[in-house]
């Protein structure tokens, strides 16, 4: 394929035939051959060859060139879910890495071509971003580049704030009015035709109906009718927004749904690239004299994350653990009701329906299902998995529990929606005077001030009218503010006070 070595050609396409035959199942893998300084940029553009310009990718550039050229870390492997898909090599990186990379990467693109999470996103990205990139430099040669840049940089603090489950979620089809039925929910159930005048008296249904018809026309008079989750959408179609500013909104927006998937089965997606390039490399891929640097590498990459979660590590053995599980037949209502240990711990009915079911899993789950449905208190056992906090007495990270409950909720809880406050617009027209009304859906952990105060400010920049934000804080119902100049906040039922930490001096 593109620029390889004769060498590195012919184990790509023993790589790929032996994937092939192992069951995986992906799109044509175009791989190419590149230097460390052209792997750190593409890393830095998303992975993608061009991107519009923006000081972000020059940032990201910086940290991961100095990281390599440091030691302090390095890109094995990079592919983009496009089809075909496309995949990096480095130069000068060991026949093994290679082998393995390629391995690797195999296992991604048989989960992008696969996975239904991926299922709706553009297999042709590579060219729409290289259209975005033409169009935001037309855009910065005709208004500038400081413009165009200020504004990307409010974009980009907004990008989080879609609906990423809309995608997969199948418009209703409105019915005509003709087939439109009266709601009679409100009326009491009535068996007997006689006795309906006595249950459901005339001036009862009257004044129901009243009710029923003052409700529909306060929704019909709320903008929007529903609250919106996909608020970027929202500001698109309803915010005083240019033409160009329109365009480079959706643009963002864009992006952000096509990297939404990924951040949805990152988990997933690594276990399953990983648990294939193990079972290859070692099966099938390797010869004898590169077993022990396979081992190395492979356990450098499955070590302790700096955080405290390897997502490589969790999904390679939570898929190891699934097919050995229903291998064994250790599933169902009565594996659950077994509680004797010593027959739990020799269980095996021989049914052979791993292999079968990681494939089935692969297909259908994001990580919060794929962690909500698998995890057991057995596999967090055995790997030692605990919830830690930091200690502010101590000054260090101390262990906070070993409750499995307790694991899974926190898994759970930064997997939904990336760990993100999930936001919504409520109104936008807050007490008639055009404002924006957002409320915070609040699940126990109040938001940060500082990042919730200058998502505020940038939201006013789009909206172009004062933002408001209800959560709650310290455990009381609050009602944040920002009106272009002054930054306040105030307990719902209560006079706003300034909030002075805040403030804009000059609010821009």
């Amino acid at each position: 394929m593109a620029n390889l070595t004769p060498e590195l050609e012919a184990e790509r396409k023993r790589i790929c035939q032996i994937a092939k035959d192992a069951g995986l199942d992906f799109f044509e893998t175009v791989f190419e051959l590149i230097t460390y300084d052209q792997i750190s940029q593409f890393a830095a553009y998303g992975g993608f060859p061009v991107r519009y310009p923006h000081w972000k990718f020059g940032m990201e550039y910086e940290h991961l060139s100095k990281s390599y050229e440091y030691g302090l870390s390095k890109i094995y492997e990079m592919v983009i879910n496009t089809d075909p898909c496309y995949a990096y090599l480095m130069e000068g990186n060991a026949m093994m890495d290679q082998k393995l990379v390629m391995a690797h990467v195999y296992g991604h693109c048989d989960f992008f071509k696969n996975n239904i999470w991926f299922s709706k996103t553009n297999r042709k990205m590579m060219d729409q971003m290289a259209n975005h990139a033409t169009r935001i430099r037309r855009y910065m040669d005709r208004h500038g580049q400081d413009v165009v840049e200020n504004f990307i940089d409010v974009c980009l603090s907004l990008e989080n704030l879609i609906d990423r489950y809309s995608p997969y979620v199948e418009k209703s089809v409105a019915k005509s009015p003709a087939a439109a039925k009266e709601d009679t929910s409100y009326l009491l159930r009535v068996d007997k035709s006689y006795m309906r005048d006595y249950i459901n008296p005339p001036a009862y249904v009257e004044e129901q109906r009243k009710k029923a018809e003052d409700q529909a026309f306060e929704k019909s008079q709320r903008f929007p009718a529903e609250p919106e989750k996909d608020i970027l959408n929202f500001f698109i179609h309803h915010a005083p927004l240019t033409d160009w500013q329109q365009d480079v909104l959706t643009i963002i927006r864009d992006e952000a749904y096509y990297f939404s998937p990924q951040g949805m089965t990152k988990t997933m997606n690594e276990g399953w690239a990983s648990y294939w390039h193990s079972k290859l490399m070692t099966t099938k891929i390797l010869n004898d004299s590169e077993i022990i640097d396979f081992a190395d590498h492979h356990s450098g990459t499955m070590a302790m994350a700096p955080n405290g979660y390897n997502p490589y590590k969790v999904g390679i053995e939570l898929m190891r653990d699934i097919e050995e599980r229903w291998n064994k037949g250790q599933f169902g209502r009565e594996w659950e009701e077994c509680d004797d240990v010593r027959e739990r711990k020799h269980w095996d009915r021989k049914l052979g329906l791993g292999r079968d079911k990681i494939f089935e899993v692969r297909k259908v789950c994001n990580d919060v299902t794929f962690i909500d449905q698998f995890l057991t208190e057995d596999f967090c056992v055995r790997n030692k998995m605990f919830v830690y906090k930091f200690n502010k007495k101590t000054n260090k990270f101390e262990v906070d529990t070993k409750d499995f409950k307790a694991i899974k909720t926190q898994l759970l809880f930064h997997m939904t929606n990336f760990g993100q406050p999930i936001i919504r617009i409520e109104d936008a027209n807050f007490e008639n005077r055009g404002e924006l009304l957002l409320t915070h859906l609040h699940e126990g952990i109040d938001m940060q001030p500082d990042f919730m105060s200058e998502t505020l400010k940038n939201v006013y920049k789009i909206w172009k009218r004062p933002a408001n934000l209800a959560t709650v804080m310290d455990g009381a119902p609050q009602l944040f503010r920002f009106d272009g100049k002054e930054y306040t906040q105030h307990k719902l039922g209560e006079e706003p006070s300034p909030n002075p930490a805040n403030q804009e001096s000059s609010g821009s």
